[in-house]
């Protein structure tokens, strides 16, 4: 499975993006502010392997994204705000240009994230994490269009 993470909108407080799962759009996303990759910023493009590990912060087993350059315990994880991570990824369900640093409906989102991700390492396969630098300033990610992602 190929989670796709489509870069959306970017400004000095937060990052927002959309989820997709082998091309279906799944959820919306939000990160820190793009600076430097490293510690207090959004990750980097690239692809990363995505293991499913116990997070003792958040008392359960939650999607890691490893082989990130200079970062380690990158989580998917539910949360609102950038006030909600270190440097992790937030899902959400609702997403709405008015209040462009806040998604809604974290912990629906991240259920049906976890489900489709579980199901393939269920199923055997390996999971990996695209990040693509695509922005749209500014954008609405209101309406999700057919991802563009790199050949593998």
């Amino acid at each position: 499975m190929k989670f796709l993470l489509k870069r959306t909108l970017l400004n000095e407080s937060c990052t927002i993006g959309e989820m997709y799962a082998d091309e279906s759009f799944l959820c919306h996303t939000l990160e820190l502010p793009v600076k430097d990759g490293l510690h207090g910023s959004a990750i980097p493009t690239g692809i990363f392997p995505v293991a499913n590990r116990f997070s003792p912060r958040l008392g359960r087993n939650v999607p890691h994204i490893d082989d990130i350059p200079g970062r380690s315990l990158i989580l998917i994880h539910w949360g609102n705000t950038a006030a909600d991570t270190e440097g992790c990824i937030l899902v959400g369900k609702d997403w709405n240009a008015n209040d462009p640093c806040f998604i809604g409906e974290s912990r629906t989102a991240f259920e049906e994230l976890y489900a489709k991700f579980t199901a393939a390492l269920s199923a055997g396969e390996s999971v990996t994490l695209e990040v693509l630098e695509s922005v749209q300033q500014p954008g609405s990610p209101n309406t999700p269009a057919a991802p563009e992602a790199s050949s593998q």
